[in-house]
């Protein structure tokens, strides 16, 4: 095989091959063709390939960036409620207090009690001397705005503050209510009169001089008999003189009895109130009618009666 090349004035050269060389050219160029065609699918495989794993990537960030969205929101929506469930619950405190403090204000009205002692319209009095906060001194500025937590903590120390006192001031009006109910005061009926006095007087069935220890008060048979004061009955049956009698013990030293009764209304043992109907007016035992013989023990002895009848306060 011969290759020809004509160059600049008309000159020809001419070059032989030899079967070697020629298979060798022939080869190169056929490999030539195959190799573009090979790098050209790759680059273009590779081209094309390129946005797809941009798309993927672009994809799954944009799903990634979704779920953040919702957690956030999520989150959101959390706290939300428990700032819902904290208003909530720190107005209800303060209701509790404003019904606490109306409360604490009729009490002391009603007891009477001195308001500068229980004075719920001011908060309650507070001190101590300068400590180092745990958690780090405040601010240059002297204040740290309060956290809710911290409000609502304040606010349950100033709730727990008023119950305190309401507890006092009840055990106060309730140990006054035990001493008026116990005082002893009043007439032992709801109608009649007084028919003889405390001391010596002529006795009725002999004509000499003899000592009552009690008031006479007559009245309607079958009238009701109370109690001047609270206690526990001590005895409730017949005596010799006295008939049906009751006898209350109203503590400190104090006991009172009722006799000539007609009908019993208490059992020994049973607690009685101020003013409860414990027996009926009747003239049993040594009597000349229908009437309840009084009597005022105090630490064991007799007292003239008409010294509690007239009584208003303890």
């Amino acid at each position: 095989m011969n290759i020809i090349l004509v160059g600049k004035g008309g000159q020809a050269k001419s070059w032989h091959l030899n079967p070697t060389l020629k298979y060798l050219l022939l080869v190169l160029f056929a490999f030539i063709p195959v190799s573009l065609g090979v790098v050209g699918y790759f680059l273009t495989t590779w081209l094309s390939g390129k946005p797809m794993i941009t798309d993927a990537v672009h994809k799954e960030w944009k799903q990634t960036l979704d779920e953040q969205k919702q957690q956030l929101q999520q989150l959101q929506t959390h706290a939300d409620e428990e700032l819902m469930a904290l208003t909530v619950r720190m107005a209800e405190m303060q209701a509790r207090m404003t019904r606490l403090d109306a409360v604490g204000e009729r009490l002391i009205h009603t007891a009477r009690l001195d308001k500068g002692e229980f004075d719920f319209s001011r908060e309650p009095a507070l001190g101590g001397p300068h400590e180092v906060d745990p958690e780090g001194e405040l601010p240059a500025g002297g204040f740290k705005a309060p956290s809710i937590d911290s409000a609502i903590t304040q606010l349950e120390a100033e709730l727990l503050d008023q119950e305190m006192q309401l507890e006092v001031l009840s055990a106060l009006i309730k140990h006054r209510k035990i001493r008026e109910d116990a005082f002893i005061a009043g007439r032992p009926i709801q109608r009649g009169w007084m028919s003889s006095n405390y001391g010596r007087r002529t006795d009725p069935f002999t004509g000499r001089l003899a000592w009552h220890a009690g008031i006479d008060f007559a009245g309607k048979e079958g009238s009701a008999i109370v109690a001047v004061g609270s206690g526990v009955v001590t005895w409730a049956s017949e005596r010799f003189g006295y008939g049906l009698m009751i006898e209350i013990n109203h503590g400190s030293g104090y006991a009172t009895r009722y006799a000539h009764c007609k009908r019993l209304n208490v059992e020994v043992g049973d607690v009685v109130r101020k003013g409860q109907n414990i027996a009926t007016m009747g003239s049993t035992g040594r009597s000349t009618g229908p009437h309840v013989h009084f009597e005022v023990f105090k630490n064991g002895r007799t007292v003239d009666p008409a010294a509690y009848i007239h009584r208003t306060h303890p």
